[in-house]
């Protein structure tokens, strides 16, 4: 005997999978760059030291941060604007773009200069286009979830977010087994790029036929009251445009509580995933295809954490699980970093990094939907977008580029206790924060749009939630 679901939860779940497969997709794409530096790096900037070559392409990695609060302005505003479902087909579309320049692009044996000017256009729409996904993807998501369901559900986003760095470093170990080194510093490392722009491409048509948000189309309808940080009731209409600078404005201590949310999970996770990669060839010494594989059963176990602790939070409350993360990543990132420094043994390193990213999925699998639940309908796409990228482009986006520059001036461990003190930075922001999952802005909205009543925007929240204490 086989159970049917609810057709309304069904809907969920399919607008979910659309939703997540483009996330994925898009991550993916952001990824692969990462993932195959170490072997176009020498394709795009002069012959030299290997290290300086990887300085350069991270250089370019960390600009394209700098594109992700443009990307999280822009398109935040237009998914607050012109509806979640519609940003999400114009991100993939400029990431596409991106991942085919990078693809095709020539050598600086063969254009000089052009090569990397070129790669980093490539990588400023890539970040235009995450700045806007993320945000985007968040607030979609948090707003086609099912009542008691939205930690569970929100927390694809970063399961597709890990799935498409790990499909790029699955990407990376079949190429591995199928080309030899030289093939795959000459012309190998193209093929992922075409891979990523082809498959967005596709997410941009699967996108159209996305479901939008109810809470976004009851919003839309009418102009009705906002009640920002201070308490203090507000009319969309007579104040600003929905979308705008001038609404998100009115929501100071959310946008700063979103800054302290993400400093320290930002850092943590570039540090864990990305820059565990290059510290384990690096300065540990394992061979590159070891360290592929090190990674790639690493990101596997921790996309399976991912639900497990977005539905923990629907039970035991989001806050918890933060300040879990914040704890053990302020004590334990130094020694994980600097015992994994001494550890040869492919079991014993994927142990340890197992171990980080187990602290980090505290704030992986809930951040989204945390972020979520502070803002209102008519400015949660910028709310959540403008002062993540920021905080993401200023202390993610440097990651990599901090510890390869300590490394080169040969004090990589001072970068162990940078990441420490991030982490306890965000700590002191989770310890004055109140739940947020017992009474949600996103609920009251969405039952006054199932109800019919054209808005939720305007529904009394019962308790302010995640400001300081």
């Amino acid at each position: 005997m086989t159970t049917t679901k609810p057709v309304g939860e069904r809907r969920v779940v399919a607008n979910v999978l659309r939703g997540s497969i483009g996330n994925l997709v898009e991550w993916y794409d952001w990824y692969v760059y990462a993932a195959f530096s170490i072997y176009f790096a020498k394709t795009f900037f002069p012959s030299g030291d290997p290290t300086a070559q990887l300085l350069s392409t991270a250089a370019v990695f960390a600009v394209g941060f700098l594109m992700r609060p443009l990307g999280g302005w822009l398109l935040g505003r237009y998914a607050d604007k012109y509806g979640r479902r519609s940003a999400l087909t114009l991100s993939v579309t400029v990431m596409a773009s991106g991942s085919l320049l990078i693809a095709v692009t020539p050598g600086y044996q063969t254009i000089g200069i052009a090569a990397p000017v070129l790669l980093l256009l490539a990588r400023l729409l890539q970040g235009l286009s995450v700045g806007g996904e993320y945000a985007t993807s968040a607030t979609y998501l948090s707003e086609v979830a099912s009542a008691g369901k939205r930690g569970f559900y929100s927390s694809f986003q970063y399961v597709t977010l890990v799935a498409g760095q790990l499909v790029a470093l699955g990407v990376q170990i079949i190429l591995q087994q199928f080309l030899d080194k030289a093939q795959m510093y000459d012309w190998g490392w193209r093929i992922p790029f075409v891979i990523g722009a082809a498959a967005a491409l596709i997410v941009m048509w699967l996108r159209r036929s996305m479901d939008e948000s109810a809470q976004f189309e009851a919003a839309a309808a009418e102009s009705v009251p906002l009640v920002n940080s201070m308490g203090d009731a507000v009319t969309a209409s007579s104040t600003a445009p929905r979308g705008s600078l001038r609404m998100l404005m009115q929501y100071p201590r959310e946008c700063l509580l979103v800054v302290g949310l993400t400093l320290g999970g930002t850092v943590a996770f570039y540090t864990y995933t990305t820059y565990m990669q290059k510290y384990m060839k690096l300065s540990v010494g394992i061979p590159e295809e070891t360290v592929s594989w090190i990674n790639f059963f690493a990101l596997l176990a921790f996309v399976v954490l991912q639900p497990l602790a977005g539905a923990l939070s629907d039970r035991i409350g989001r806050r918890k699980l933060l300040i879990f993360f914040g704890v053990a990543g302020t004590l334990l990132t130094v020694p994980i970093m600097t015992i994994l420094g001494q550890t040869k043994n492919p079991i014993g390193a994927w142990a340890l990094m197992m171990g980080a990213l187990v602290i980090v999925t505290g704030y992986t699998s809930i951040n989204a939907i945390v972020k979520a639940e502070l803002f209102p309908t008519k400015i949660r796409a910028l709310g959540v977008g403008l002062p993540y990228a920021l905080t993401v482009a200023i202390f993610g986006g440097t990651a990599e580029t901090i510890a390869l520059t300590l490394k080169k001036a040969g004090h990589e461990s001072v970068y162990f206790w940078y990441v420490a003190g991030c982490i306890a930075i965000s700590l002191l922001t989770y310890l004055f924060m109140r739940e947020t999952s017992a009474s949600s802005t996103i609920e009251a909205e969405q039952a006054a749009a199932d109800a019919g009543t054209g808005t939720g925007i305007g529904t009394a929240e019962p308790e302010r939630r995640l400001t300081t204490a």
